[in-house]
């Protein structure tokens, strides 16, 4: 049946529900148990009053067993013709559909298999679904259509709801492990009139009232850092950064960032943070620290190897970056390599480490592992070490070939700050999208004194997809960005038996 029918037969349900005495869409049902909490009873318990959307139905005459379903839990009910009468009774079976939302009333009991069951003695209208539910209620085969129709994959898909509990399990238990330790949880600017914090492409708008171009933050790294000039002495925020550059599996151009910053302490003392907040974090969500994985488990037990950049590109690539102290030598010894790297001519010495040690390295990294000791040209807000000025104190956390914490003992110079933001600004001008540009306001706040300090930011989404096994970050978004859709061949798709639609162009395959 066309979905249009579906549909006109529904709204026709509509007026027979008004006419029967039912609000179609009432104004509020006070529950007595959330379903989670009423598959936990005991049978003989009266008086339960659970809601939920309808997910299943089975007919059998003057009985009908059907399950109702919430994001965390599903319990099965039952009306009977003899304990509601017959025209009540008719009107559940003729009127309310798969997919509806209804309140029930009544008393716990055990069928013959065991199941427990809330035996209706009332039950109430409560939404209507105009729409058909996906062929058979089975989980959606079809990955844009999941992407775009995010509630009926959650709705049909028990993996995909484990995903997104996993996903706020972990923030609550990240923001509580902060708390513990003695963090401050602070909100900072999305609107920002300087792109900062990271070397990305930002995405600009205009501000009407104002009438200045601004752009949406890549990182809300130097106004964490102003807190910390303000007096925090441990900060951090859950933030929503926007960067407008590819898209692939592993990267979305907007995405959560989680990031903190800690007076007081050097990189050293942040890897060992990090190492035991992840470990506790980790080994709560999931009860182990062996994560399964298509490419492999992950383990996140032991002690995580610490390796410098430079040796690891030595190791992967075959180049010595200390032999190459300017971008036209290194880019000699990249072509030497047979290594190619998209628009080298354009790239600086630093964009041209990051995209060697890209292209060669990360890759490589399976298991949990700190890259430390990165090129000052690479960090242009990371401290110089105090043995080598060449490299900084900085660490990445890598796991699966994706970064998922980069880190720093930060730099905390004013004078050193701007001479390296002045470097990255020359570079911006010549070309380089991802290099900074000047931020005089951030300088100021810097000459006001800054304490130690060393912090990080990780990326949320990542970290979830290696902790559910998921390849792209798109699975563990609930409304990720895709192209406007075209035509009705999703619609077709979802709701014919056997037909999947065609992949929409800019969709993942």
């Amino acid at each position: 049946m066309a979905e249009d029918r579906i549909r006109e037969i529904k709204i026709a349900k509509i007026d027979k529900l008004r006419e029967a005495g039912h609000h179609p869409y009432p104004e509020r049902w006070e529950r007595s148990h959330t379903l989670a909490e009423a598959s936990s009873l005991e049978e003989g318990v009266s008086g339960v009053r659970v809601c939920g959307r309808i997910v299943s139905r089975r007919d059998f005459g003057k009985l009908t067993f059907f399950d109702l379903q919430d994001l965390h839990g599903r319990i099965q009910c039952s009306v009977q013709k003899d304990d509601l009468g017959a025209e009540v009774f008719g009107q559940f079976n003729k009127l309310v559909d798969i997919g509806d939302f209804v309140g029930i009333v009544g008393e716990t009991y055990n069928t013959r298999i065991g199941q427990l069951t809330v035996r209706a003695s009332e039950w109430q209208f409560l939404g209507k679904m105009l729409r058909p539910m996906p062929e058979k209620f089975h989980a959606i085969s079809d990955q844009e259509i999941r992407y775009r129709r995010r509630y009926l994959d959650l709705i049909s898909d028990a993996d995909s709801r484990a995903r997104f509990k996993m996903r706020r399990d972990f923030i609550r238990a990240l923001r509580e492990g902060l708390d513990a330790a003695l963090f401050d949880e602070v909100e900072t600017p999305v609107l920002q009139t300087k792109p900062s914090g990271a070397l990305a492409t930002p995405f600009e708008t205009h501000h009407a009232a104002l009438d200045i171009p601004v752009y949406m933050r890549i990182a809300p790294e130097t106004y964490l850092k102003r807190c910390i000039v303000a007096g925090f002495d441990r900060v951090y925020e859950f933030a929503r950064v926007f960067r407008n550059e590819g898209m692939d599996p592993s990267h979305l151009q907007d995405f959560t960032m989680l990031e903190y910053y800690a007076a007081y302490w050097n990189y050293v003392d942040n890897m060992d943070f990090t190492e035991r907040l992840l470990r506790d974090v980790i080994e709560r969500c999931t009860g182990s620290l062996v994560v399964s994985h298509a490419a492999g488990d992950i383990d996140f037990g032991g002690e995580w190897p610490r390796v410098s950049l430079s040796h690891l590109i030595s190791e992967h690539a075959g180049i010595d970056i200390s032999a190459h102290e300017t971008a036209e030598s290194l880019k000699v010894a990249i072509k030497d390599q047979g290594i190619f790297l998209d628009d080298i001519d354009h790239l600086g010495r630093g964009a041209l480490i990051d995209q060697l040690y890209k292209k060669t390295v990360r890759p490589q990294l399976k298991q949990p592992t700190f890259v430390t000791q990165h090129p000052v040209d690479l960090s242009p807000l990371a401290r110089r070490n105090d043995d080598d000025g060449n490299i900084t104190d900085r660490f990445q956390l890598v796991i699966h070939g994706w970064e998922v914490i980069n880190a720093y003992s930060e730099l905390v110079d004013p004078i050193d700050q701007r001479e390296r933001l002045e470097e990255q600004a020359r570079l911006h001008a010549d070309g380089d999208d991802e290099a900074m540009v000047m931020e005089e306001d951030y300088l100021l706040a810097m000459e006001h004194g800054m304490p130690p300090i060393s912090g990080w930011g990780m990326g949320i989404d990542r970290m979830v997809a290696l902790l559910c096994g998921a390849e792209n970050l798109r699975d563990v978004v609930l409304f990720p960005l895709l192209k406007p859709e075209v035509g009705d061949a999703i619609d077709e798709a979802l709701f014919n038996t056997g037909e999947e639609a065609p992949a929409k162009e800019g969709a993942d395959a």
